[in-house]
C-alpha cells in the first residue's frame, strides 16, 4: 500500500475528485439530456410523419379526449365556427424566407361556445422593425384546417406589450395570451402544456404558414453517446495516469538501489627516470 500514498496528495485527490465529478456529470445530466433530446425529437417526427397521410379530425374529438397527451400535438383537426373580432396579436422575433417577421394569432369561437387559440401564420415586418398592417380575420361562420400546436411556454423577462397599435408578446402560449386578451380560452390537451391550432395553407384567414420542422432525428443520438463514451474514458485515463506513476516511481527505485560501477584501475606504464636537462627543460621551458 506504500506505492500508492501518492495518491493521498492534494494534487492527486483533486484531480480524482475532478474526474469522478466529471464521469458522474456524463453519466447523469449530459447523456440524459441529449439522448431525452433524441427521443423527443424522434417521438416529434413520428407524429408529424403519422399526420401527414391521417385524415383530419374534428377538434371536438380532441377537446373531449382528456387522454390525448402530447400525441395530439401536431394532429390534423377541423373546426367550425367564427373568430372573435378585436382579438389580434403579434408574436414577435419570428422570421419569413429569412427577414423578421410576426406570427399573427387571433381566437376562434367553436360552435360549442369553447374559444381557441389560432395561429394564422407569419407576415413579414416593413424595413425589417415593425409590423404591417395586419387585415382582420373574415367575419361570419368559417371552417378551418389546421394542426394541433403545444404551447411554447412563457419566457422570463419578456412581458406583453403594446407596440404599433398591437399587442405583442414574445411566445405563443395559451395562458398568457388569455391573460392579454381577457378571454377565456380553451388549452387543447397536448400534455406538457395547453394547445392551440395552427393554420394550414389557403384557410379562412390564413398567412403564410409557418413550416414543419424537417424530419431529421438531428445530432443528439451521437452526442449522448459521446458523453457516455467521455464518462467512461475518464475514470480509465485517471487509472493510466495512477499506472504511469507507479512504473516510474518503480524505475527511480530501482536505479537508486543499483550500486555504482567501479572505477576500472588505471594501468601503470613503467618510466624511465628523467634526465637532468629534461628536468630543467621542464622547469624553465624550452631546450637549453
Amino acid at each position: 500500500m506504500r506505492k500508492l500514498t501518492f495518491l493521498l496528495r492534494p494534487s492527486w485527490l483533486i484531480l480524482a475528485v475532478l474526474v469522478a465529478a466529471f464521469a458522474y456529470l456524463c453519466f447523469t445530466v449530459l447523456a440524459p439530456w441529449q439522448l431525452g433530446k433524441n427521443t423527443a425529437t424522434s417521438h416529434r417526427n413520428q407524429l408529424i410523419a403519422d399526420s401527414v397521410d391521417a385524415a383530419p379530425i374534428d377538434i371536438t374529438t380532441v377537446l373531449d379526449n382528456e387522454d390525448s397527451d402530447s400525441h395530439a400535438e401536431w394532429r390534423r383537426v377541423t373546426a367550425t365556427g367564427t373568430y372573435l373580432p378585436d382579438s389580434t396579436v403579434l408574436v414577435r422575433l419570428r422570421h419569413l424566407d429569412g427577414a423578421p417577421g410576426y406570427a399573427v394569432l387571433s381566437t376562434f369561437l367553436l360552435d360549442d361556445g369553447r374559444i381557441l387559440l389560432v395561429d394564422r401564420g407569419l407576415v413579414a415586418a416593413v424595413d425589417g422593425t415593425r409590423p404591417p398592417q395586419i387585415p382582420d380575420p373574415p367575419a361570419g361562420s368559417q371552417h378551418i384546417e389546421a394542426r394541433v400546436r403545444m404551447s411554447e411556454g412563457i419566457t422570463p423577462g419578456k412581458d406583453p406589450s403594446i407596440q404599433d397599435g398591437y399587442r405583442q408578446v414574445y411566445s405563443i402560449d395559451t395562458t398568457q395570451e388569455a391573460t392579454v386578451l381577457q378571454q377565456a380560452l380553451t388549452p387543447i390537451p397536448t400534455g406538457e402544456r395547453g394547445g392551440y391550432l395552427q393554420l394550414d395553407d389557403n384557410q379562412p384567414g390564413a398567412f403564410t404558414p409557418t413550416p414543419l420542422p424537417q424530419l431529421d432525428a438531428g445530432p443528439y443520438l451521437s452526442y449522448g453517446l459521446q458523453w457516455l463514451a467521455f464518462g467512461i474514458m475518464a475514470p480509465l485515463g485517471l487509472g493510466y495516469f495512477v499506472y504511469a506513476e507507479i512504473r516510474e516511481r518503480r524505475k527511480e527505485k530501482a536505479l537508486a538501489a543499483t550500486p555504482p560501477p567501479a572505477t576500472p584501475t588505471e594501468t601503470l606504464t613503467p618510466t624511465t627516470p628523467p634526465t637532468n636537462d629534461q628536468r630543467l627543460a621542464d622547469r624553465y621551458g624550452g631546450n637549453r
